[in-house]
């Protein structure tokens, strides 16, 4: 199998100099929950990177980062973050158009430089997390620390609610 890691991904860890570990995936379990069970990850050690988008024009966007586990607080928490009055999960095209990667590819590494990152603060307590990689064929085993590198981002208490049974919406 080949494994696919965008390039501009791998220049962004290297100039955040954080040590990671790059696990090949079948693209066929990218999403994250069927990644998890194919693998053998726990979903409490999966971040999920979502696109949100205001409703209104001009649209604005920003990415949140939340544990597979949880549900992205988008109309109280996000919606206070971005300072706008209605939100909703970015479309699939939206997500591709802004980031150039595919839903079960998207990163917080190779983003524009001006989204906004919000890190749900429940990640900063594990020792190691999965990622995207902005492909469908790798995922991104990294300490959640590197979040504190990421210029445009920052760690939100509460970004996300707890939920007693599935994963995060993808």
């Amino acid at each position: 199998m080949t494994v696919e890691i965008e390039p501009r991904v791998v220049e962004a860890l290297r100039a955040l100099g954080v040590p990671y570990e790059l696990v090949p995936i079948d693209p066929d379990y990218a999403d994250t929950t069927a990644f998890c069970a194919r693998y053998g990850v726990p979903l409490e050690r999966a971040g999920n990177t979502i696109i949100v988008a205001s409703k209104k024009e001009p649209k604005q966007f920003s990415a949140c980062v939340v544990k597979a586990t949880n549900r992205l607080d988008v109309n109280h928490a996000v919606r206070r973050l971005m300072g706008v009055s209605k939100l909703s999960f970015a479309s699939a095209e939206e997500t591709q158009a802004l980031t150039g990667m595919m839903i079960g590819g998207v990163t917080v590494f190779a983003l524009p430089p001006d989204l906004p990152i919000y890190v749900d603060d429940r990640l900063m307590g594990l020792d190691w997390i999965i990622l995207g990689s902005g492909s469908r064929s790798s995922k991104i085993k990294i300490g959640p620390e590197v979040f504190r590198r990421l210029a445009n981002a920052q760690v939100v208490p509460a970004l996300s609610v707890e939920v007693e049974t599935g994963p995060a919406s993808v």
